[in-house]
């Protein structure tokens, strides 16, 4: 599958990144590269839309001053782009990296990732944001749903620290096709991967523990499904959206018997964690 990269320059003070980050992921974007003064964002080909982009004022001022460069990425070349941008990362005691990257010998969990186009290296402060959920809570034998799973790393995640079972879903046919892969190369044999959303849920029962990593809209309008396969004590952790929509967030939960328990925060970044009562 071919993306369009989208390279903003000269950020400077005129624009925040993170307002940026949110405008794009409105418009279907899927992954964020932060550097000290530009941002690159990649939507799928099919999806771009470059009018519809300059809709939005932040970017029309941008390509006004030329600081706004758009760049078709055939399939057959991300690997070249992503291993010459993606840099290992350590959470805790867990390293997630590439199999070209040295490994952490302080690190008691090794997750190999080969992510090609899928969101989900712990780059991103929501990712890390959930993964530290994952090393501070107890897996073993719980069963986990990872929706919006991209490279599945919290399903691998939660495996390793004992999960019974997995399933990881999301609508990205490249998550669905690079979810396996990570799986494997990890020795991971109970996580399902699954190409769909919350539809899917239907041919589920329960699960023990929950991870929502998406983003404001479809968190809110998923909600009441992921309550539905949620027994009385089930957690549920979310993230995707920032500090000022936790409100909506807290609300829509409460109309489906789940109650907040606590929040973390990365560069204004949230992750929440509530419980089925």
């Amino acid at each position: 599958m071919d993306y369009f990269r989208l390279h903003i320059k000269n950020i400077g003070d005129r624009f925040v990144p993170e307002v940026l980050i949110a405008q794009l992921a409105e418009l279907g974007f899927e992954s964020f590269e932060e550097g000290d003064d530009d941002l690159s964002a990649y939507i799928q080909k099919s999806d771009f839309d470059f009018d519809k982009i300059l809709e939005v004022e932040n970017f029309s001022l941008l390509n006004e001053t030329g600081d706004i460069e758009k760049e078709l990425i055939k399939s057959q070349n991300w690997n070249e782009v992503w291993e010459s941008n993606y840099e290992p990362v350590t959470i805790g005691n867990c390293q997630i990296r590439a199999s070209f990257h040295d490994v952490d010998p302080n690190a008691k969990y090794q997750i190999e990732l080969n992510p090609k186009m899928t969101f989900g290296t712990a780059h991103h402060e929501t990712t890390a944001l959930m993964i530290s959920y994952v090393l501070d809570n107890d897996f073993e034998g719980k069963t986990v749903l990872d929706m919006g799973s991209g490279t599945a790393v919290l399903a691998i995640l939660a495996a390793m620290k004992g999960a019974k079972s997995g399933v990881a879903i999301d609508n990205d046919p490249n998550a669905f096709e690079n979810a396996p892969e990570n799986t494997e190369l990890n020795n991971i044999t109970n996580v399902e991967v699954v190409l769909g959303d919350a539809a899917n849920l239907k041919d589920y029962k329960s699960f023990d523990i929950v991870f929502a990593n998406i983003n404001k809209n479809i968190l809110l309008n998923d909600i009441k499904h992921y309550s539905k396969v949620m027994e009385p004590a089930s957690r549920i952790f979310f993230s995707g959206f920032y500090q000022e929509d936790l409100k909506d967030i807290e609300n829509e939960c409460s109309k489906h018997g789940l109650a907040f328990v606590g929040k973390r925060e990365k560069n204004n970044w949230l992750a929440a964690e509530f419980v089925k009562q």
